[in-house]
Order: structure tokens, then C-alpha cells, then sequence
């Protein structure tokens, strides 16, 4: 269901994804309440309207790998590779929340959010955004 409020490119990697590795869709689109929520939560930085999980149908979408267990952060960084690989093979520009700056270091964040992907911005003139 969380995948139908997401975005056509977002939609094809994972239902590409699920084909060789089996993950939870924990959230797509996020109402106002519900983007409030995480903010106040601590899920996410930014608040209503300002996630990329905000638009319908969303550009963002967070998934787990199956079974979810949130101390295996390496199993995260695993199933990370799996979805960009996939992205990248279908032509999909992506960013991952465990590397906001895709430079395939993972220990540079300031804030990790490891279920996170979202698809990068490129401006007309055909450069990358962030």
C-alpha cells in the first residue's frame, strides 16, 4: 500500500528490489500529522511541508530489510548496496539516507537515516542537486 503512494521510478526500483531481497515498506507519502510526527519524534530533520515525503505521490520513501532488526546497522548498509545497484541499473537517480552526499562513505553523516531513500534532484541544465 505504501508503495502506491510513491513516486513511478521509486515504485520500479522496489518492486525490483523485492525480487532478490525481501524488506518491510515502513512509510511513502506523509501527511501533515504524520511528517509532524517524526519530527517531534526525531525520525526526520525537517518539517511539514518540507519533506521529500510530503509530495503526493512521494519522492521518498523509508524501507527495512526483512526481518527488521534496527542494531544490524551493517544488514542495513547490505541491503543499501542491493537498492542503489538496482537504481543505478535502472537509470534512477537515488540517495540514500546513510549517505545524503553519495560518496560512499558512510560514516560521514551528521544524521543517519538508514530506511531512508529518496530520489536526487537534477536541475534542467542537467546538474545534480541535493
Amino acid at each position: 500500500m505504501y508503495l502506491l503512494t510513491c513516486c513511478e521510478p521509486i515504485q520500479r526500483i522496489f518492486n525490483e528490489v523485492i525480487k532478490y531481497f525481501d524488506c518491510a515498506i515502513l512509510c511513502g507519502h506523509r501527511t501533515e500529522v504524520d511528517q509532524e510526527r517524526a519530527y517531534h519524534d526525531s525520525r526526520s530533520k525537517v518539517r511539514w511541508p518540507n519533506s521529500r515525503h510530503n509530495k503526493l505521490p512521494s519522492d521518498a520513501i523509508d524501507v527495512v530489510p526483512y526481518p527488521v532488526d534496527w542494531m544490524d546497522r551493517d544488514r542495513f548498509h547490505y541491503f543499501a548496496g542491493h537498492v542503489m545497484a538496482i537504481a543505478k541499473s535502472l537509470g534512477i537517480p537515488l540517495v540514500w539516507g546513510g549517505d545524503w552526499n553519495s560518496n560512499t562513505h558512510v560514516k560521514d553523516n551528521k544524521f543517519d537515516d538508514l530506511p531512508h531513500y529518496e530520489i536526487r534532484l537534477v536541475s534542467k541544465s542537467g546538474m545534480i542537486r541535493t
